[in-house]
């Protein structure tokens, strides 16, 4: 089953131009697969059963693994499989009755929009990288991008005159508009500091070495702020994106225009702040109501 593997994650990567968070995910969860079956007698794809692989969710299950990784473990399972009948190396799919277990869908945690300017104002001084930390995380919370969208994006994304950023995702790019505070930050940063920091490169964001900004260190950069502000929670970079969208929602921004500026394909994933916005109208009610 390894160079079928190999051969699909290559696929992946050049034919259907997934992302490399996935492609990375659906190879670990394969090989994994790959692992157990090998260790139970049937490593040829051509012997497994449904059978087998009920087995093998049974045993992730066991493991103690979230129920969004099982999902997704036989997401990758079921993908792999339609491949390998598609291209004509099985008969039949072995995984086509393979159920993935319900996952409900609970309210992202999110920052209080005081706990956000909290953050915010943490990069208050005129050294390069403050004025760098600062327009990154201006940008991030004024447009809702992922980390990954946020460390690639070039410096031809940016359109300040118009205020509004293009992202690029795996499959399509989006137009994001950007408030004036982010803008006024990547005005400075831009003018000021962004040509010594880069170098020649096409990025708008790189480290203090010049090198490409990765995932990993702008995650260091929201940990140490989030600790200077005394922020007692675990936030992330996703964090933040949850709280653009929540804090838009429950400010009466249209769903589906939330739904474009995040790059949600599905609408029930943007619904999942309504359920952010009706908590907290119901805690208010239980406040404020004399007879609740």
């Amino acid at each position: 089953m390894d160079t079928y593997i190999e051969e699909y994650v290559a696929y992946l990567k050049n034919v259907k131009k997934s992302s490399d968070n996935t492609v990375a995910s659906y190879r670990r969860d394969l090989l994994k697969l790959n692992r157990f079956c090998k260790d139970a007698g049937y490593g040829n794809v051509d012997l497994i059963s449904e059978t087998n692989l009920n087995s093998y969710v049974l045993y992730i299950e066991k493991q103690g693994m979230s129920m969004s990784t099982v999902s997704r473990n036989i997401a990758s399972m079921k993908s792999f499989f339609a491949y390998l009948v598609k291209g004509g190396v099985i008969q039949s799919d072995p995984s086509e009755h393979v159920k993935a277990p319900k996952i409900e869908k609970k309210v992202p945690d999110t920052l209080t929009i005081s706990e956000v300017n909290k953050l915010l104002s943490q990069p208050g001084g005129e050294t390069p990288k403050e004025i760098r930390d600062r327009a990154m995380l201006e940008l991030l919370y004024a447009t809702g991008i992922r980390v990954t969208e946020l460390v690639t994006l070039k410096v031809t994304d940016i359109n300040l005159k118009m205020g509004f950023i293009e992202c690029h995702d795996a499959h399509k790019s989006r137009i994001i508009p950007i408030e004036e505070t982010a803008q006024r930050a990547l005005g400075v940063y831009i003018s000021k500091v962004r040509e010594d920091m880069c170098k020649d490169s096409d990025y708008l964001f790189s480290n203090c070495k010049g090198s490409p900004m990765t995932r990993q260190g702008f995650w260091k950069i929201i940990k140490y702020y989030a600790a200077k502000a005394g922020i007692d929670k675990d936030i992330t970079p996703h964090m933040i994106r949850h709280s653009f969208a929540s804090h838009l929602i429950n400010n009466g921004a249209d769903l589906r225009a939330v739904q474009e500026m995040m790059g949600h394909v599905d609408i029930s994933t943007t619904q999942i702040y309504l359920n952010s916005k009706q908590s907290r109208l119901m805690e208010e009610y239980n406040k404020a109501h004399p007879r609740a």
